[in-house]
């Protein structure tokens, strides 16, 4: 028979409606049980994607044996952490501190009120890896709870008031310190892997949020900068961490060459990554990142899109076959597949042998430059161009016939407004009609299904949408709709907007300074998180910082730019020092330290269109620049800066602000691009 489970909607959630465990969601029934009965809770926070979730699962959670004594014993609790990052940050930090490391599947025990006494990660069904078995564990937590109950409340208070510490901090006065940045950027450029490019080792994570740090930094001549993130974004791409054949990237790398990944494809990781992707393009010119970045959006249109307009959470490591089984090739399918010029170009770009490079199978990562192979083989590059290309195309179309890693298609709007904001950021400089309808219908999508009687929704499937929005949604969603009023200039942006900048004040904000994670609509808590690193996504605060900058900007609301500059002071020593921690952070800071400049376009509605103006500043990198356009006289409630701003003679006329200081307006492209650049 199911378990509770199977009345959510969350696809991680109804993995385990029939379980023999007596899961219950995070709700006020499952609470008061606990509470009723007096047992200690059992709370397991994993996701949809997650292998080792996966492992669990099938090893303890189907197991009869464990099933009897987490049913006995335990208020058995199931939650997604992607629907609920409040519970998974509570949590995630009592791990953390209670063994030095974290991860999913997450498995904590609570008292019924809530406080954590004891948690780990993966438990085995039986004694490895050095770990206890997970019966042992639950038969040991029991004993505890009945035969030492005074001691182990006593180690949960402790832990709790250990957390509610971390959980406190507040914003400085001080001064803004541009010398934060340069420091950050030179910690980054020196503890970069000059080897394989990017930073760390095994396992090694992407830091898109680094990247695009660096980036700013190179728009600000630091020629050093650019370097990195070149080095970085030209690793990433070789494949491995990359998908050649479908396009998109995994999670992570297992190894520190960016060979074999973590197979998931989630898709925070794929927005933030095109996002650098472009803006790589848009510095560097190199043309090879202006392809990764629509192979990234076009597997996302492809394979991550509702009908509705929502875009899905994730993609899964494992299908049949195995883990990552879907995304790999044995040699012998390799010659089958392919025509005899077709496997020539693959064996050499690719390196292929016999003994393959993961368990016997091959993992397309390339191992030169595709001139390079060319010119090995003796072959002109167009035609070693045009023969990888149709190798491509046969080895997708015969994917395409393997049975597909499961899809996690519920939308989150906070993964959603990263993608947002980069089809809408791409659409004018790729030239790609498409990628502004898709931003365009996203947020139609987000604004008429997830923000329901004033306030927002975190997540969407099958029609409903549930939970409490947190302020990684409110944050972000204001940042992506900004985005697409940038690239369409459509006011009902906007609007929309300054609506979420309100709701985000009243919801959320700590009187002790910046915001927190949740809202108090957000229901029972043992705190309320307040998180400042970043980690896979955004910090909730470091979201909140650009956010209120740019609409400060837009709207002329100087408090909004002082809120933001005391968040941000407060931070800026640490970000200096762990940039990886703190990369949007940094980019908030890079704001706020400025030169902020602003645009606004004028036109007469029967004459010349803008689009001339606007190629000047949106085919480049735009280094802190904010754009508002309107044909003249624009609506009442258009941002300050069109306001009593006529085109010139009749032509398309930019006005150029930094701070309260403006330039005389220009009709001249190429004046316009000098403007801009500094």
């Amino acid at each position: 028979m199911p378990n509770r489970l199977i009345n959510e909607t969350s696809p991680y959630l109804r993995q385990h409606t029939d379980n023999p465990v007596n899961w219950e969601p995070w709700d006020e029934a499952a609470l008061q049980r606990a509470r009723q009965e007096n047992k200690p809770i059992f709370l397991s926070i994993g996701y949809a994607a997650c292998h080792w979730c996966h492992v669990m699962a099938h090893e303890s959670f189907e197991d009869e044996g464990i099933a009897a004594l987490l049913n006995e014993h335990f208020i058995c609790i199931k939650v997604d952490r992607e629907e609920r990052p409040d519970l998974d940050s509570i949590y995630m930090n009592a791990v953390v501190a209670m063994t030095g490391q974290g991860g999913w599947p997450m498995s904590v025990f609570l008292t019924p009120e809530l406080e954590p006494f004891y948690g780990g990660t993966y438990f085995p069904p039986v004694r490895r890896y050095q770990m206890p078995a997970f019966g042992e564990v639950l038969t040991g937590i029991w004993q505890a709870w009945t035969e030492d109950r005074p001691n182990l409340l006593q180690a949960a208070k402790r832990l709790t008031r250990h957390l509610r510490e971390h959980a406190e901090w507040g914003t400085q006065s001080g001064v803004l310190e541009p010398e934060s940045l340069s420091a950050a950027a030179e910690a980054l450029i020196n503890s970069q892997d000059g080897r394989n490019g990017g930073w760390g080792r095994a396992p090694k994570f992407p830091q898109p949020m680094a990247i695009a740090f660096l980036l700013g930094q190179a728009a600000r001549g630091n020629a050093r900068a650019l370097d990195a993130a070149v080095d970085a974004l030209r690793a990433m791409q070789r494949g491995g961490l990359m998908d050649l054949i479908g396009g998109g990237f995994h999670r992570y790398s297992t190894d520190e060459r960016w060979l074999v990944p973590h197979f998931e494809k989630m898709l925070y990781d794929n927005a933030q990554l095109a996002a650098v992707y472009l803006r790589g393009w848009q510095l560097a010119g190199e043309e090879s990142f202006r392809q990764t970045c629509e192979a990234t959006l076009d597997f996302m249109l492809r394979e991550m899109q509702d009908p509705a307009g929502g875009f899905y959470s994730s993609l899964d490591a494992d299908s049949e076959g195995g883990e990552g089984y879907f995304y790999t090739w044995s040699v012998e399918e390799l010659r089958a597949l392919l025509e005899r010029h077709e496997w020539q170009v693959v064996e050499m770009l690719y390196g292929i042998t016999e003994r393959g490079n993961f368990e016997g199978r091959m993992i397309l990562q390339a191992q030169m430059t595709q001139n390079a192979a060319a010119a090995r083989l003796g072959m002109p590059p167009e035609q070693f161009y045009a023969a990888l290309e149709s190798a491509h195309a046969r080895l997708r179309t015969a994917r395409a016939k393997r049975s597909r890693p499961l899809t996690d298609d519920k939308v989150l709007v906070g993964w959603n407004a990263l993608a947002l904001r980069i089809f809408a950021e791409a659409a004018f400089p790729l030239k790609r009609a498409d990628y502004l309808a898709a931003a365009q219908k996203n947020a139609a999508f987000l604004l008429s299904q997830m923000f329901i009687n004033g306030r927002l929704r975190r997540a969407w499937r099958a029609g409903e949408a549930r939970h409490a929005g947190t302020l990684e949604d409110y944050a972000g969603l204001i940042l992506g709709l900004v985005a697409l009023y940038q690239a369409d200039f459509n006011l009902q942006w906007l609007r929309a907007a300054r609506v979420l900048t309100e709701k985000m004040q009243i919801d959320f904000a700590d009187p002790n300074g910046g915001f927190y994670d949740t809202s108090a609509a957000a229901g029972e808590l043992l705190l309320r998180p307040k998180d400042l690193p970043d980690n896979a996504t955004p910090a909730g605060n470091a979201l909140a910082t650009q956010a209120l900058i740019i609409m400060a900007a837009l709207d002329e609301r100087p408090d909004w730019f002082d809120q933001a500059a005391a968040m941000l002071t407060g931070l800026q020593g640490s970000a200096a020092a762990h940039p990886l921690s703190f990369g949007c952070w940094l980019q908030g800071l890079d704001a706020a330290v400025g030169p902020l400049r602003q645009v606004a376009i004028v036109w007469q509605a029967d004459g010349e269109g803008p689009d001339a103006l606007l190629a000047a500043i949106l085919n480049d990198y735009t280094h802190n620049v904010i754009i508002t356009a309107s044909p003249y006289p624009p609506e009442k409630d258009a941002p300050a800066l069109l306001q009593n701003r006529p085109p010139l003679n009749g032509q398309p006329t930019a006005y150029v602000c930094t701070g309260a200081t403006c330039q005389l307006p220009v009709t001249e492209p190429d004046r316009l691009r000098m403007m801009i650049s500094g």
